[in-house]
């Protein structure tokens, strides 16, 4: 009888050790870039939801030849904190705040991550019947920052005067 058939195979403290401290180290170099992504993928995301709302409105205020506003949301009225979602509804009285009697509800975008920040200067966006921005005499920022205000993954939009969605290039951020 062959004494090497009783053995069983295992692997030895040393090796499951060095398995761990390798893992250890892998896992330590690719964090940082995970969280990059992270913060890339939510930016991108926010902007794209912030760009299709303005485009949206945008073209219901054409379509139905109404006054369309964006309102940021602060429990159920509007208020100045973009990050905590907003309400795109047709301004049936013209004064710019939403009421359930005579405004028409279009969507609602939840809250974003509480974790991040928007920066504008505005506290609502209104398109015209002719599709052009309301209430204000210049084009209108909105920078959306995950994480910090200074965060190289932030993204923004530009909305102009003549009602023009574009994204903004180059480096931006929330500060």
């Amino acid at each position: 009888m062959n004494r090497g058939q009783y053995y069983q195979r295992a692997f030895t403290l040393v090796e499951v050790m060095v398995t761990l401290v390798i893992a250890t180290i892998l896992i330590t170099i690719a964090a940082p870039s995970f969280t990059d992504f992270y913060d890339n993928s939510r930016s991108e995301s926010a902007n794209s939801v912030i760009k299709q709302s303005f485009t949206s409105a945008r073209s219901n205020a054409i379509s139905y030849g109404a006054i369309v506003v964006l309102c940021p949301l602060t429990g159920s009225t509007c208020g100045s904190d973009w990050i905590n979602g907003f309400d795109v509804f047709i301004d049936g009285n013209a004064n710019g705040t939403y009421e359930s009697s005579g405004d028409q509800l279009i969507r609602s975008i939840d809250a974003f991550n509480s974790k991040d920040f928007i920066k504008t200067t505005v506290n609502t966006i209104s398109f015209s019947a002719e599709g052009m921005l309301t209430g204000t005499s210049s084009s209108q920022r909105f920078i959306y920052c995950p994480s910090s205000k200074t965060n190289e993954n932030a993204r923004g939009i530009e909305v102009s005067i003549s009602g023009k969605i574009s994204t903004l290039t180059g480096a931006v951020n929330c500060s």
